[in-house]
């Protein structure tokens, strides 16, 4: 067993994971949280999403050994369903027969991450503890006992920030020289809701998708959970003509909801309890490098790259942080001082181009999925798809199914939306759509690329 300390500061989602990497490579790994352990009160205290578990994260848990622990709190949702104002529900794949991705809880998840990490005798966690202060000079970090109000400073020359969007670690680098940072918001907040089981415990729509009521400048998803409920969240901005500042009591909630979403409310009985006793929640995006410091501080996760949730992609980027840490130092001997500042000017590419590609989608869950033209597209992206499968390959299952990096994705799907206002741009295109016009501009496209 090795005699090295590693120090996590974040008992979350990726600092779980990563105390699991470090572990099973013999550091003596001590992570410290500010919250309470949840593992006593057996649950998760914090504002959630619930969590779409897609290639790049089921990798990082097959490699962290621990992926048959977690499939059993997961439920596949190979498509999306689209609820209309009318009541009626289109059924969009996600990808080809056998792709899905999983929605799991955070909260449910982080419990079992953290179960899984407290297995290892080499890994202490240290809740209620708040990270004061990060020595940029010397290899040490100190900790308020947030119980005793203890000050306690430790040796620390190898950190890992996993601690959240709001991250104290990030904190201390960005007040030195050429740290370069970005903090924005949506217009949007969200706020969770629920839809019981029926008295059976089964669910009361098909649990075999996402579903979504896309009305323009708002939205209301819902994922499955394994206990036939689902966890519902209204995406909806703070201020305008529809919005969270309209609605001051239950006549307006109801009303609201009446009206936008009027298939939905007979499911939610709970409705009025659950959005006056949740938060209203902001959505921010952190954009940020370097995201490492000397060779033995390296921020992961949202401490590198809060994003947006609408492309399920925030935990799988988290995760993946992981796996491609964990090979690079393989890759470099074991040797931070090295794998650190490669990892960081390696990744930060992908934490900025998969924040950009949630923004893109975030226009298409809550408006463009029920217009006629993107239906159109997305059935001409499966065609092509069948044709040419090693040719083209559609943005969403590279992003989804594959691990293929993010900046890459990106690019493409620049590529694609040119490649589709032309295909789109071809006189009566709903009659032509599977046609050999398309099949041209297609290869034209291609040998442009």
């Amino acid at each position: 067993m090795k005699n090295e300390t590693a120090i996590i500061v974040g008992a979350g989602l990726v600092g779980s994971l990563w105390a699991v990497f470090l572990a099973r490579r013999g550091y003596q790994v001590k992570v410290f949280e500010r919250r309470a352990d949840m593992r006593a009160a057996g649950y998760y205290g914090g504002k959630s999403i619930n969590l779409a578990m897609s290639e790049r994260g089921w990798k990082a848990v097959d490699q962290a050994g621990i992926r048959e622990k977690l499939e059993k709190v997961a439920i596949p949702m190979p498509g999306r369903m689209i609820h209309n104002l009318g009541g009626d529900v289109v059924f969009q794949p996600y990808g080809r027969a056998g792709e899905a991705i999983y929605s799991v809880s955070r909260g449910g998840l982080n419990l079992e991450l953290l179960h899984i990490a407290g297995e290892f005798p080499n890994v202490e966690f240290l809740f209620e503890h708040r990270c004061v202060e990060v020595d940029l000079n010397n290899p040490v970090i100190t900790f308020e006992d947030m119980k005793t109000g203890e000050i306690k400073t430790l040796d620390a020359p190898l950190i890992f920030g996993t601690d959240g969007a709001f991250s104290a670690v990030r904190y201390a680098l960005q007040r030195t020289d050429r740290f370069n940072y970005r903090q924005f918001y949506l217009e949007h907040g969200y706020k969770e809701l629920t839809i019981p089981p029926n008295e059976n415990g089964s669910h009361r729509m098909d649990p075999d998708a996402l579903h979504i009521w896309p009305r323009g400048n708002h939205m209301l998803i819902a994922l499955p959970n394994a206990d036939g409920s689902f966890t519902c969240t209204l995406f909806l901005p703070f201020e305008g003509e529809v919005s969270f500042e309209h609605l001051k009591n239950d006549a307006d909630v109801l009303a609201f909801f009446g009206r936008y979403f009027p298939d939905a409310v007979p499911l939610m009985p709970t409705l009025l309890h659950d959005f006056w006793a949740n938060p209203t929640s902001s959505l921010v995006t952190v954009q940020c490098s370097p995201w490492q410091w000397q060779g033995r501080i390296l921020l992961l996760g949202d401490a590198a790259h809060a994003i947006v949730p609408f492309y399920g992609q925030g935990m799988n980027a988290g995760f993946e942080d992981c796996t491609i840490l964990d090979a690079m130092l393989d890759e470099m001997g074991g040797d931070w001082s090295k794998t650190i500042p490669a990892f960081a000017q390696k990744r930060v590419a992908d934490g900025h181009a998969i924040a950009e590609l949630a923004q893109r989608n975030f226009i298409e869950m809550r408006d463009l999925v029920a217009d006629p033209k993107f239906l159109l597209r997305k059935k001409i992206t499966a065609d092509l798809y069948a044709k040419f499968p090693k040719e083209f390959l559609p943005v969403y299952s590279m992003v989804t199914f594959s691990n293929t990096p993010y900046h890459v994705a990106m690019h493409e799907d620049d590529a694609q939306n040119a490649l589709f206002r032309e295909i789109l741009a071809i006189p009566d295109i709903e009659n032509k759509w599977d046609g050999p016009e398309v099949e041209r501009v297609f290869r034209d496209w291609l040998t442009k690329k």
